[in-house]
């Protein structure tokens, strides 16, 4: 693959990862409860490799053809993200000097709901389907799949770089405001009850 093409993706993927959403929320969450972002943004990262994946082997062409395959991955990726805005606003993150020790989540689950986050996530799969063949070069000596997945791959380092600067900001700009880290508790389990809602309401809608 060209260099200039990759650099090309490379700008428009960033400009993505800079946009706030339902893995800023979840990376900012980990941030405030857990003593490492790592196995958060590592779940994160797996969903946006799957993904890749799936674009690569061509499959998300099929299921975006097929009206009630993507109103049910829309449907279970909505309700994933509300009902994890829900317990994060039921149960608001603090600082650990702001309040007692919570009980420790393990590193499986912390990367298991990265996961879901991002893997079910309908708006980052019609994404990658839109925007990753757009810069592929069919008459390029790398086969077509190849060339999406070093693509994905560039996407992801991004993710890694941005998601883990998000959570580790987090939880050092709000160690010493427990006040101002529930709000931001707050505003992330809100906004995954938003974000949640508006893909089902524009699924059923369109």
């Amino acid at each position: 693959m060209a260099i200039g093409t990759v650099a090309a993706f490379w700008a428009v993927s960033f400009l993505f990862v800079l946009t706030p959403g339902a893995d800023w929320a979840y990376a900012i969450a980990a941030g405030l409860r857990h003593r490492t972002v790592v196995p958060a943004v590592g779940g994160l990262l797996s969903g946006h490799l799957v993904m890749t994946a799936v674009v690569a082997a061509g499959v998300a062409t099929l299921v975006s053809r097929s009206p009630l395959v993507l109103t049910a991955l829309t449907g279970v990726g909505a309700a994933y993200l509300v009902w994890l805005g829900i317990t994060t606003l039921a149960k608001p993150s603090a600082p650990p000097q702001a309040g007692p020790e919570q009980a420790p989540e393990s590193w499986v689950r912390q990367a298991v709901k990265g996961l879901g986050i991002s893997g079910l996530n309908p708006k980052v799969f019609l994404l990658f389907l839109a925007l990753l063949p757009q810069f592929t070069d069919a008459g390029a000596r790398w086969p077509l799949a190849l060339q999406i997945l070093l693509l994905g791959l560039v996407h992801t380092a991004s993710c890694a770089v941005v998601y883990t600067g998000v959570g580790a900001g987090a939880r050092v700009v709000l160690r010493t405001r427990p006040a101002a880290a529930r709000g931001v508790t707050w505003i992330s389990g809100a906004a995954m009850i938003g974000i949640g809602a508006v893909l089902l309401v524009e699924r059923v809608v369109g």
